[in-house]
């Protein structure tokens, strides 16, 4: 397999600042290069997630050179809470995530992600569940519609929904060319729109909606507030403007922060101590240097916290 280089990984690395003993969750695994950052960096553990059952074989041939420093659990890291409970880790030093697809995952069309390659229109990241051939062929117009403008932000959603409706009259949508060629054809100069596919939207709308993976976000953020310990680290790389404002008001709420507010307003008067500390209020941006080698870099955003010493319990409240 190709390594890819993960976007960000200098500036993660950085943030997580991997120590001498330590325990840290890639809780996106992916190709592993968050996890051999932080492992080449110290003698510590990581303890890689993913919910691809295909990843164990994937990245199986360089595990072996770290031995018992890394071990890897095939689930969801909003599960990452009872997943380490088997393993006997009640806590961490930090935490490490890089949302949406992998590239391993995006480079082999049988996956149905890519946009570029012909292959399955499928998309389903853990290989069960509902594919984008069922949402596309039996959901209705509005639905997909709804789907596209909801979690692809594309403002030609309807018009690309009576697109996918009268195509799929004739014959079903099986492929990913097939899908992506129908939503070129909505735009009056597809090739116009710069370097992004004018189809980006809509695959990745469809892949978030299969996935539930902002379902699955909201899920890790309150089990990542749980597991660290104090003064643990985490750190998170979004690509998409849902995922980084979800990522935003969880650190913002969690550090009971009033950023925004006008210095005339009276002080909030606020029950439940901060259980975060934002280390930086903008999101870390890759380098032109990065974006130029890895475009896929283009619209990554990192944002990064500190554990205070303040403990949740199971439902994420907080003594006041």
């Amino acid at each position: 397999m190709e390594e890819h280089k993960p976007v960000l990984i200098d500036e993660v690395i950085k943030a997580i600042s991997p120590r001498d003993g330590a325990i840290y969750v890639d809780g996106t695994f992916g190709g592993g290069g968050y996890s051999r950052g932080i492992l080449d960096k110290a003698s510590c553990k990581v303890i890689g997630i993913d919910r691809d059952p295909m990843v164990d074989q994937v990245t199986g041939p360089w595990r072996s050179e770290y031995g018992e420093r890394l071990l890897l659990l095939q689930g969801c890291f909003g599960d990452m809470e009872s997943l380490l409970a088997r393993k006997g880790v009640g806590e961490v030093d930090g935490i490490a995530l890089d949302l949406g697809v992998s590239s391993f995952q995006l480079d082999r069309p049988e996956r149905g992600f890519s946009l570029k390659k012909d292959g399955p229109l499928d998309m389903r990241m853990s290989r069960d569940g509902t594919c984008a051939t069922q949402v596309i062929n039996e959901h209705s117009e509005e639905d997909i519609a709804d789907i596209i403008f909801n979690y692809g932000e594309e403002r030609r959603a309807r018009r690309i929904a009576r697109a996918i409706a009268r195509a799929r009259k004739k014959t079903p949508i099986t492929r990913t060319l097939q899908l992506a060629n129908i939503v070129r054809r909505c735009f009056p100069n597809p090739h116009l729109s710069g370097s992004i596919d004018c189809a980006t939207r809509t695959f990745q709308a469809l892949r978030i909606f299969i996935n539930d993976e902002l379902g699955e976000l909201e899920r890790g953020l309150n089990a990542t507030e749980r597991l660290l310990k104090k003064g643990g680290i985490i750190a998170i790389v979004s690509f998409h403007s849902l995922e980084d404002r979800l990522v935003k008001k969880f650190f913002v709420n969690r550090s009971r922060e009033t950023s925004g507010l006008s210095r005339h307003s009276p002080p909030l008067i606020d029950e439940k101590a901060p259980s975060l500390a934002i280390n930086s209020h903008r999101p870390i941006r890759p380098s032109e240097t990065e974006t130029r080698t890895n475009p896929r870099a283009r619209s990554a955003r990192l944002r990064v916290a500190t554990k205070l010493g303040v403990s949740t319990d199971k439902t994420g409240n907080r003594p006041s």
